[in-house]
């Protein structure tokens, strides 16, 4: 048994804060692009602006998540916000939690979650639910185990404050944590074990996040056999029935222990570039009731995998120095199989567009979607119940550079349709907010509000979104469209 500390709960805003709601004034151009055509818009979005002083990665992307939970009636949702600025750009931020009565549609309160800030966008919060109705929330975790919390009491619709013990370790070091509700009373987060070049594994609870156990062998290592400094970056879904994971993942030399600026030569854009860019896309599957790891072909792998492996047996794209920065947002298609939501670059290093990937057959497929501002903009993608395809891409009319805030890019969010497997996409709507208040603002990050049980619910989302491209001013988003049938 873990031994469990109170931590205090320090609360902002006690009083009810009333929800202001912004309404998104039509759509911005649109440049043509193959593959895709435009469309009347269907509906307009009404985000919920919910919270201020936001810092870089308020809401984290597609590597970190979930970061918002459907539990008793109300949504959870952590964040990393009240920051104060630095000398650096970077800002202090502290994990907060917002709460959400989709009834009345307010946020009752914001929560600090710690008594320090930190300026390390990493130590984003991610939260969960364990099977007893418990809440679970882990930050602070760079290449560190991290602080998890975990509400004292089984969280009920009647809950209105939350007394948060501390939970136990769950590993030695961790960064980018996701947490998945499994088959067989699993609970399973997947991480990496410590800085670029370190490997990924995953830990698996059965007793409600008490203890974790892992497998063996990490699933991938890429630079153990040699090829010093090889990395990756990762993101996963569970697949219908919960016993399998599906993972994707790019790779890039991080180019650190024995620095060579050669090392960083792309040849397609004849320039050096840096480890901001990475390049591929593979495959792999986790079985999480026996450890095995196999690829596409179900050819049963020997972990952990190294690049040459990766290269040989996982890879199912290679983009030939086209690059990405976040790796891709990854859905299951209709038939329960994995599908990707890719931003890659094209001709020139600056620009990118979207691209969904499925596998067809034999063959991994690729279609292009639309263009995108940033190779870092990280989108949402998923399967309706009729076997439509829903991308919510982030675009802007040109490549975002700037200050510390718009370093992993930014734009306007859209949401694109499929409605025949993939083949070709229409742009439905813009869904971030527009009108002269949000002039010369930026949205990234989009993602899915989860049901307890780890399933999406559908028609919730959260973003968020700044205008200062160096100072920590951003604001967090939700959307909630539950009621409308939209989805």
């Amino acid at each position: 048994m873990c031994k469990r500390k109170i931590v205090p709960t320090l609360v902002i805003n006690a009083s009810l804060l009333q929800v202001t709601f912004f309404l998104a004034m039509g759509l911005l151009s649109l440049p043509y692009v193959a593959s895709a055509e435009m469309a009347p818009a269907v509906g307009q979005t009404a985000p919920i602006r919910f919270a201020d002083a936001g810092k870089f990665k308020m809401l984290y992307d597609a590597r970190q998540r979930p970061q918002a939970i459907s539990l008793a009636g109300k949504v959870f949702v952590v964040f990393n916000g009240d920051a104060t600025p630095t000398g650096n750009e970077k800002g202090k931020a502290f994990p907060m939690l917002a709460i959400y009565n989709p009834e009345s549609r307010t946020f009752a309160r914001l929560v600090k979650l710690a008594k320090e800030s930190s300026s390390d966008h990493h130590d984003s919060p991610i939260i969960w639910a364990d099977r007893e109705h418990h809440l679970h929330v882990l930050y602070g975790c760079h290449k560190s185990p991290g602080v998890h919390l975990v509400s004292a009491n089984a969280v009920t619709n009647t809950t209105d404050n939350i007394e948060w013990k501390e939970g136990s370790q769950i590993a030695p070091k961790l960064s980018y944590p996701c947490v998945f509700r499994m088959s067989g009373n699993r609970d399973l987060i997947y991480y990496r074990t410590d800085g670029h070049t370190s490997s990924w594994t995953y830990r698996i609870t059965i007793d409600n996040g008490l203890t974790w156990t892992g497998p063996a062998a990490d699933v991938t290592d890429l630079d153990s056999r040699g090829r010093l400094d090889w990395s990756s970056y990762q993101t996963k879904i569970p697949g219908k029935d919960r016993r399998f994971l599906h993972v994707g993942y790019t790779d890039y030399d991080d180019n650190k222990h024995e620095v060579d600026r050669q090392r960083f030569y792309n040849p397609k854009y004849d320039t050096l570039v840096t480890n901001e860019w990475k390049y591929n896309l593979s495959y792999l599957r986790i079985d999480s009731e026996t450890g095995t790891v196999c690829n596409s072909d179900q050819q049963r792998l020997k972990t952990p995998i190294d690049v040459a492996t990766s290269k040989k047996l996982c890879e199912i794209w290679d983009t030939e120095w086209r690059g990405a920065g976040v790796p891709p947002a990854v859905a299951l298609d209709e038939q329960g199989r994995p599908a990707f939501l890719h931003v890659l670059s094209g001709d020139l290093i600056t620009e990118n567009a979207y691209f969904y990937v499925r596998k067809v057959g034999a063959t991994w497929l690729k279609t292009r979607i639309t263009d995108s501002s940033h190779q870092w903009n990280s989108g949402h993608l998923f399967c309706d119940e009729q076997g439509g395809l829903h991308a919510f891409v982030v675009v802007g009319d040109k490549y975002l550079s700037g200050g510390y805030m718009d370093r992993h890019g930014g734009g306007r969010i859209e949401e694109w349709t499929s409605s025949d497997h993939g083949q070709t996409w229409t742009k439905k709507r813009l869904f971030s907010p527009a009108g002269e208040q949000y002039k010369g603002w930026k949205f990234n990050n989009v993602q899915p509000v989860l049901n307890a049980d780890g399933s999406v619910l559908d028609g919730m989302l959260i973003f968020y979104g700044w205008k200062n491209a160096s100072k920590p001013e951003a604001s967090a988003f939700l959307v909630d469209e539950t009621t409308k049938g939209d989805h």
